[in-house]
């Protein structure tokens, strides 16, 4: 008694189960070749550029000089302070193509001696004289940069916008906690012997065991960048070179500060400004 095949079979005898389910390839020359475009890397310079709130044009660079009285005409006061623009002129620029952003390089006050050589084959390019502070501002887009030798008065900025003013705030030195911090302090009495204005306990127990980091302690009080953005104009000149803005702003008096539009008003990422013109 012969079995028979529980596989299907030709003429020939050969099964047809290997034939009929075998898989049916497109030969790989029939496939035309296709490239496609990398995707840009999220934290790569040109997405960072992209999503920075830039602003269209570059600041000011200028010296503040004090504080005073400001009184309007409807008899309105307001503590001010006076900014010194003397001989801020444009250095020089950078682009995408050459640098990565946009940015212009600005220069203040004249000086004659003790200038290094590559700084003062900067500024023979620029076609002016020695600057003693030099300051970078960047741009939104090649539009905001300007012809070297440029010079900006204070009347750059118009008398009622917002301005943002960057600074050194003054050195403290090394300065306790209630200083520094704002801390209330020990007890003055009840127990607490000559640490009245310690900082008291300062770690957990067991767990961790260790201070953590930015725990706020004693230590170096001041001499850090800081922003006062928002401060309104009162005041331009031109000609005389004097801009005064409402309120204080970092650093002491002859200290070396930047001025530029407020960021928060009118500063635009180019994903904006697409969205925008669409």
């Amino acid at each position: 008694m012969m079995l028979k095949s529980a596989w299907p079979v030709t003429r020939s005898g050969n099964p047809l189960a290997f034939v009929r389910n075998i898989a049916q390839l497109t030969s790989l020359r029939s496939i035309p070749a296709a490239r496609t475009e990398p995707k840009p890397v999220n934290h790569s310079l040109e997405l960072s550029n992209q999503r920075k709130k830039l602003l269209a044009r570059p600041g000011l660079l200028g010296t503040k000089r004090g504080m005073i009285s400001w009184f309007t005409d409807d008899g309105k006061h307001y503590a001010a302070t006076v900014i010194e623009i003397e001989s801020c002129e444009v250095l020089a620029n950078k682009t995408v193509d050459s640098d990565g952003y946009t940015s212009v390089l600005l220069g203040q006050i004249d000086k004659m001696k003790n200038i290094s050589n590559g700084r003062l084959k900067l500024f023979e390019n620029a076609g002016v004289s020695p600057k003693r502070n030099i300051g970078e501002f960047r741009v939104r887009d090649e539009s905001g940069l300007m012809e070297p030798g440029t010079e900006l008065t204070a009347d750059y900025f118009a008398v009622g916008q917002m301005v943002d003013v960057m600074g050194v705030t003054k050195g403290k030195g090394f300065a306790g906690v209630m200083k520094r911090h704002g801390f209330k302090g020990l007890r003055a009495t009840h127990g607490v012997s000559k640490a009245h204005r310690s900082a008291g306990s300062t770690g957990p127990s067991q767990d961790p065991g260790r201070v953590l980091p930015l725990k706020k302690m004693a230590g170096r009080m001041g001499g850090k960048n800081s922003t006062a953005q928002n401060l309104e104009v009162l005041y331009a000149n031109g000609e005389a070179g004097i801009l005064v803005v409402k309120g204080q702003i970092p650093g002491p008096n002859k200290a070396f500060i930047k001025i530029r539009d407020s960021k928060s008003l009118y500063g635009k990422s180019l994903i904006q400004v697409g969205l925008e013109n669409q």
